[in-house]
């Protein structure tokens, strides 16, 4: 038995422990990070028309969220390609915020005098557990990889390759990402999502307007073009509720651009051995980016708005909005719109929930919202990028 003179020694230890940590480490707890994408090759003249600038200058920028979530502070900004050519989810963090991994899909080369794109294969690993991150290494998965993601236990991703019209399969192990395989789905695929408990995955087939459906042992991952199921028109992005039970998927309606005309989310039932679609909820105009809440309680999507249409077209609106859907179980309802800056691209919630941020292309900046259940607002911080952010993603789940 101790004694309280003892009792009271043990404790003025663990007070003197505990100053002695560095400050950080006090404050920061768990590391929680967000990815963003840069490309600084790509514009829009008045017509709408994508206008290609010679390479060499596109970033990948590293935000510390953990001990600030309302004032993201920029930790790194890496020299490496990236394109906005794709939908947002070309960047991924794995679950206990060590690895990040970023996908280029596009390069420009010179032709005649002039800029084209052309499909890329490269995937950076970044390690961020050194200060600052850094780049550690660099794969070849298939051509034009436009969308990441990386399973709950953190020892698999997979990649949506457009061109290759084919998914691969990364193992995990530490900081060694290595390639494991590949399966061909037989059409362009631009975004991926796998299932809480690691045992599926939905890939987005934009022009097939369906959604393939992978099943994963390990790090076999196969797949039966017979589960392919349809959603809307040009699916462009998918999430998956932290239950498992519903994905989301955003149709963009229009191939990457704004129409003026409505578009949908589908709401896709996942608790059956077969998924199948269950909603459309219309939304509005070109949806693209799309985030469910760790929460699982609200989903954001942006709408891109017309900023990269033709300035002269009867819809054109130089910036987007915000659309927030409220999930209840199975149902899913729009609950609200907010709206963004120019060509808004990548979105992210903070790891509890609490916050929202969004990526302006146009303004080349981050906006920061605070959540409050189906209520979204806008806190008035902008951080400002080094780069016209193309994508932006916070740590898988």
């Amino acid at each position: 038995m101790r004694t309280n003179a003892a009792l009271r020694v043990l404790g003025w230890l663990a007070f003197a422990a505990a100053l002695a940590l560095p400050a950080s480490a006090a404050a920061a707890g768990k590391p929680a990070f967000l990815v963003v994408g840069n490309d600084e090759k790509v514009s829009f003249d008045d017509t709408g028309k994508t206008v290609v600038a010679a390479p060499g200058k596109d970033s990948v920028t590293i935000l510390d969220i953990a001990a600030h979530p309302d004032t993201p502070a920029v930790v790194a900004n890496l020299p490496l390609a990236n394109t906005i050519i794709g939908p947002p989810t070309n960047v991924a963090i794995t679950p206990d915020q060590k690895l990040a991994l970023v996908a280029n899909s596009m390069n420009a080369v010179e032709e005649g005098g002039a800029w084209k794109l052309v499909p890329d294969n490269k995937l950076y690993v970044l390690d961020l557990t050194v200060s600052p991150p850094a780049s550690v290494a660099t794969l070849e998965v298939g051509k034009q990889p436009s969308g990441v993601a990386i399973n709950a236990r953190g020892d698999l991703a997979l990649v949506a390759n457009r061109n290759d019209k084919s998914i691969s399969v990364l193992s995990i192990a530490g900081k060694d990402v290595s390639l494991v395989g590949s399966v061909p789905v037989e059409d362009e695929v631009a975004a991926v999502a796998i299932t809480p408990d690691g045992k599926r995955a939905l890939a987005v087939k934009f022009a097939a307007n369906k959604v393939a459906v992978l099943k994963i042992d390990g790090t076999k991952v196969t797949y039966d073009k017979a589960d392919d199921f349809p959603v809307g028109l040009w699916p462009y992005n998918v999430d998956i509720t932290p239950n498992g039970q519903l994905a989301i998927v955003a149709n963009n309606g229009n191939q990457g651009k704004g129409d003026g005309h409505v578009d949908t989310v589908s709401v896709v039932d996942l608790s059956t051995p077969q998924p199948r679609v269950i909603d459309h909820v219309v939304i509005g105009d070109a949806p693209e980016g799309l985030a469910i809440s760790p929460k699982g309680d609200v989903a954001a999507v942006m709408l891109l708005g017309g900023g990269n249409m033709a300035k002269s077209h009867w819809a054109y609106k130089r910036d987007g909005t915000l659309v927030v859907l409220k999930i209840a179980g199975k149902q899913v309802t729009k609950a609200g719109t907010v709206p963004l800056g120019g060509l808004p691209e990548g979105l992210a919630f903070s790891p509890d929930g609490k916050f929202l941020y969004t990526s302006d292309y146009f303004d080349a900046d981050l906006r920061v919202f605070r959540v409050d259940g189906a209520r979204v607002t806008d806190t008035g911080k902008r951080v400002k990028l080094p780069g016209h952010p193309a994508s932006m993603r916070g740590a898988a789940r």
